[in-house]
């Protein structure tokens, strides 16, 4: 372990930690097995497949959103109208999650979820049912300030339930519903939105409906019906409970855990050392406990400068790059197949990291993903007529650039205290969002005049930088949240 690992604590001159607030950490750190209902990994799992949906659904269908909507748009020339709803529903996420993010840390992890799915909701049923480019662009507002508070509050939620030697794995466990999401969110807009075309140039049962955009956002608009339902069975994190002083829930809640883990190991006797004695008094406005702390004020610098070079890359890939394709002269049934194969390089990576992402540090993860988004890009610019080599690069790009997602969100939560988790992720994350916008907003005037080479080279090189800058996050594969951010 170098000097860099060990974070440099801050100092706890809080307010003593009742002892049996002390023990119920203590059970709680002991557990090394998922001990919550598995039904909850689905349930909050079906969570991110909508908000992933979201996030996907405008990557094919928006060719056929433009030309409806926006008079004198051509698929050539999609791109151009795509990044100011893209912007905007980023701006939406920046919005929600840093008014709602926080009320999670007053009011309970549970409770926003509920709200922050019904915002997102209700967003994906205006996008479905607007008659015009502006209300689309609004609607697009109004899903993002659900989503962005959402993507804070869930991963929130999983770090402060998951053992501590399987963080980063059910993050990823859930992140599968991720890519299942952009899967169906994908696909379905080829289905739905283009026209029937011989394969490999396109769907040969494509239905290519004239209302097939609208199908897609009405389809997310049920899929968060169905999420709230389920989310009311959600337990709430006994850490919040213990930091709100609510001891007597928060037992009935490790007790649940603990009867559950000894289904499958034995526990061993819970011990003390390594919990902390005492702990600040939560702010009123849990910004004030970052902020007002040197030690999380450094983490939030680089967190967030990290995630808005990274999602750059990101959301180039993410929402547009069936326009990015059409930019560059493919043809738009075949730039949709290509993305829509692309999304099975995204469900095989969320299924093996699963297995594999506790075998690493975090950071070391996001040089790797890199290394293979960029292989992924190079294929498809030197693919030309050959399709299979293009899939596969697709395949590749779609894997490499969430492989750097899912580590670097569990990363994220580690970083900030329980009493201001979903704050501290609200700013890196939520705030960095912007950073995909910007990007699109900057790169997409300029990649149609570019070589298919150098346009994915140019998308894909801001991994590098994020890449680095994560190499300067403090160790958490292990550690108890308690130590790691007391």
């Amino acid at each position: 372990m170098t000097a860099r690992d060990v974070p440099d604590l801050p100092v706890m001159d809080g307010a003593p930690i009742p002892e049996r607030a002390r023990l119920l950490i203590a059970r709680l750190n002991r557990i090394r097995v998922w001990s919550l209902s598995p039904s909850f990994l689905f349930i909050i799992g079906l969570g991110f497949l909508f908000t992933f949906y979201d996030i996907f659904d405008i990557n094919v269908s928006f060719v056929q959103t433009c030309t409806q909507l926006v008079k004198g748009c051509t698929p050539e020339t999609a791109l151009g109208s795509l990044p100011l709803p893209t912007v905007l529903n980023l701006a939406g996420y920046v919005v929600g999650t840093l008014a709602l993010s926080p009320l999670s840390d007053r009011i309970g992890r549970r409770n926003m979820l509920l709200i922050t799915m019904l915002i997102t909701g209700l967003g994906s049923l205006y996008t479905a049912l607007s008659p015009d480019y502006v209300d689309f662009t609004i609607s697009r507002i109004v899903t993002g300030i659900g989503i962005g508070a959402d993507l804070a509050i869930v991963n929130t939620y999983i770090n402060e339930m998951s053992p501590q030697q399987s963080r980063a794995k059910y993050t990823t466990v859930v992140f599968i519903n991720s890519a299942l999401g952009a899967f169906f969110g994908i696909w379905l807009g080829l289905l739905l939105t283009t026209p029937a075309s011989p394969w490999p140039l396109g769907l040969p049962f494509a239905l290519g409906l004239e209302t097939g955009w609208r199908w897609m956002y009405a389809i997310g608009a049920i899929l968060a019906v169905i999420a709230i339902l389920l989310r009311i069975r959600l337990a709430e994190s006994p850490r919040w409970l213990l930091q709100r002083g609510r001891l007597d829930e928060a037992e009935s809640v490790v007790a649940g855990m603990e009867a559950r883990a000894r289904t499958r190991e034995s526990l061993p006797e819970p011990r003390l050392e390594g919990v902390p004695t005492s702990w600040p008094t939560a702010r009123t406005v849990p910004y004030a406990d970052i902020f007002g702390n040197p030690v999380y004020l450094r983490r939030l610098v680089l967190l967030f400068v990290m995630w808005f070079v990274g999602y750059i890359t990101v959301y180039a890939y993410a929402s547009g790059f069936t326009s990015v394709l059409t930019s560059l002269h493919y043809a738009p049934p075949e730039a949709g197949v290509i993305a829509a194969v692309g999304t099975l390089g995204f469900v095989g990576e969320a299924v093996v990291m699963s297995f594999i992402v506790e075998k690493l540090e975090r950071r070391y993860w996001l040089p790797i993903a890199t290394v293979v988004t960029f292989v992924g890009a190079i294929l498809i610019a030197v693919a030309g007529s050959t399709i299979v080599v293009a899939f596969i690069g697709a395949i590749l790009v779609f894997a490499g650039f969430n492989l750097w997602v899912s580590p670097s969100y569990a990363m994220t939560a580690e970083n900030f205290p329980t009493r201001a988790r979903a704050s501290g992720f609200a700013l890196v994350d939520g705030v960095g969002h912007l950073g995909g916008g910007i990007g699109i907003l900057v790169l997409a005037p300029i990649l149609p005049h570019m070589s298919v080479l150098a346009a994915f080279i140019l998308i894909s090189s801001f991994l590098i930088v994020a890449s680095i800058l994560a190499q300067f996050t403090v160790h958490t594969r292990d550690r108890s949240l308690e130590r790691v951010s007391p």
